[in-house]
């Protein structure tokens, strides 16, 4: 990865990589992912990227009936919802992604707690942040 700073490669063009990336506190250790150029624990602007390994807990979700018109464009609808959640990383800190794996017809099958895995989606030539189920 070499010494890229903040400002030399950003967030997405990581996640185009394969790479779930984050920030690191130099002072206090504190991860935060998206990455964060000043560390919300103690205010140090002391960061450092970290590759993350993409595996955590299911920290909360939600499925969701009434799609964006992105979403909409991707075929989800009421008949189709989709899952978006929190993930709790191994090394501290929480995420925002979308939950790929589970049946979002029936919440009541997936659960807090429940061990996830980093996913990388590739569509219209993005790649986006998601996770699925892991057995780890």
């Amino acid at each position: 990865m070499g010494k890229r700073g903040f400002s030399d490669i950003s967030y997405e063009e990581f996640l185009n990589e394969e790479k779930l990336m984050g920030s690191r506190c130099k002072e206090c250790g504190a991860h935060f992912v998206p990455p964060r150029s000043m560390c919300e624990r103690c205010y140090s602007s002391e960061m450092e990227w970290v590759e993350m390994a993409g595996k955590g807990k299911l920290a909360a979700f939600t499925c969701i009936t009434i799609a964006p018109p992105s979403m909409i464009a991707q075929g989800y609808n009421r008949d189709n919802p989709y899952c978006s959640g929190v993930v709790e990383l191994e090394e501290g800190g929480r995420v925002y992604a979308r939950i790929e794996g589970v049946d979002a017809t029936k919440p009541e099958t997936s659960w807090v707690g429940m061990p996830m895995r980093v996913k990388f989606l590739h569509r219209d030539k993005e790649t986006y942040l998601a996770f699925e189920p892991s057995s780890d």
